[in-house]
């Protein structure tokens, strides 16, 4: 599985996190990204958040207003469908950064800025559950540890190490 970096987002805590040219990559995320609920999100466990830009697009399309960023993830990414992202797979994206998947997102009171409806949009019970063939599966976004530091780049490939 192959795809590409589409953007970086930061934000000094909440959403929406804003674009940026190039991402330094810790263990504790991209710097310069805060977090509004450290005890919630962040941490080397929840080090990055990635979302898919198709799965953005499926958002639009059911009339809400998100974007890159949007949902408050570090990562956009394109070309990966996100019914084939897992918790334990390894990416690499350019050529030197590496995160681990750890756990699926769960909505966040934070998104009710795009309308009530917008968490039984992107998380049911079978989500919940682990559960990827839920027609909802990724679209709240995946958090991520990081393996390997280094810069990142709109653009840069993400390509599946497992």
């Amino acid at each position: 599985m192959t795809g590409s970096v589409q953007q970086i987002s930061v934000s000094p805590g909440g959403v929406p996190k804003v674009a940026i040219e190039v991402g330094k990559v810790t263990v504790l995320g991209i710097e310069g990204d805060g977090h509004a609920h450290p005890a919630i999100h962040g941490g080397p466990e929840r080090a990055v958040l990635l979302i898919t830009a198709e799965g953005l697009e499926e958002l639009v399309a059911m009339g809400f207003g998100v974007a890159p960023g949007s949902l408050g993830e570090n990562i956009t990414t394109r070309g990966i469908p996100r019914e084939e992202w897992r918790v334990g797979q390894r990416w690499r994206i350019g050529a030197e950064v590496i995160v681990e998947i750890t756990k699926r997102r769960g909505p966040c009171s934070a998104l009710n800025a795009y309308g009530p409806k917008i968490h039984k949009a992107i998380f049911d019970s079978i989500v919940e559950a682990g559960d990827p063939t839920s027609p909802r599966w990724g679209l709240s976004g995946f958090y991520a540890s990081v393996a390997v530091p280094g810069v990142i780049r709109p653009g840069d490939p993400v390509v599946c190490c497992d």
